[in-house]
């Protein structure tokens, strides 16, 4: 027997995970001092509440959590006597895994007969979504951890995510964002355009003057690289911009047609404090990344 976990950076809330059976692992972020534990320090997260905080100048920082934390975490589903397949967020982007390496290596001494799989979605919020979404299916039909590890590796690199950033500080005080240097500093109203490549880094891939054209630019990645899009779920995400997500969602239906599969996801505050509000993107199944 094995358990699925998941993270709170992949925007699976609570009851998303219990729909599949995921344990939910929460990724912190801070303000002021203060770390916040999504779906542990807070029941439902405030998406209006907490990307109006950030409207109002507040830039939240994010960080690695604790060994002691992985364990608790872990060590519950070892001692039970069943394995771990851990669905995460892109080892590419934080230092987390190596925490959790540690945490693991000692759990696995206690628990020599135990076994710990991980599947690195390479990428963050809405395209983990995906993934994720797309693993608990294989979990409930019961295939067995090989085989869902078989599916990711060929799989991952198939889901992709092209998204807008609205405000520019929020990538900037991160730097995770390769190739956004250059954009700093630029007039108002350009938006940067930013996917997730197969070594789940975020990459900057050019720039639209006003939304509209950063929509529509959004949507003919979709045109170009779809494959099988209407076979599969594609997921609008958005930090607090539903109707900029509607839009998003009428020119992928003006496309694609109305029985198109759309799920709207509002982005986790964890990965939000890095992007700020008024972000939107989508994930899909494509040719490649």
């Amino acid at each position: 027997m094995y358990q699925l976990f998941t993270d709170t950076d992949t925007d699976i809330t609570p009851e998303v995970a219990a729909r599949y059976g995921y344990h939910l692992i929460s990724m912190p972020y801070s303000v002021d001092g203060t770390t916040t534990y999504p779906y542990e320090d807070f029941d439902t997260f405030d998406v209006h509440g907490f990307y109006e905080m950030l409207r109002s100048g507040v830039l939240p920082s994010t960080s690695a959590i604790s060994e002691e934390r992985y364990k608790a975490y872990f060590e519950p589903v070892f001692a039970a006597g069943d394995d771990i397949l851990y669905v995460h967020f892109s080892a590419a982007m934080t230092a987390t895994f190596d925490v959790m390496k540690r945490a693991v290596d000692e759990l696995l001494l206690k628990y020599p007969e135990r076994k710990f799989h991980t599947v690195d979605t390479k990428g963050i919020t809405i395209i983990s979504y995906n993934i994720v979404l797309a693993i608990g299916e294989l979990y409930k039909a019961g295939k067995t951890a090989e085989e869902i590890l078989a599916w990711a590796a060929q799989e991952v690199d198939h889901y992709a995510v092209y998204f807008f950033a609205d405000d520019l500080k929020f990538f900037k005080k991160s730097g995770r964002v390769s190739g956004l240097a250059a954009m700093m500093g630029t007039l108002v109203g350009v938006r940067p355009i930013i996917h997730m490549n197969e070594e789940g880094k975020m990459v900057s891939i050019g720039k639209e003057r006003g939304r509209v054209r950063a929509m529509e630019r959004l949507v003919a990645y979709v045109e170009e690289l779809g494959d099988g899009v209407k076979e599969h779920t594609v997921v609008v995400g958005h930090t607090d911009a539903p109707d900029i997500a509607e839009e998003v969602a009428g020119m992928l239906r003006e496309k694609f047609g109305d029985d198109l599969s759309i799920v709207f996801v509002p982005v986790n505050p964890t990965a939000g404090s890095h992007c700020g509000p008024d972000a939107v993107g989508i994930s899909f199944h494509a040719k490649h990344r």
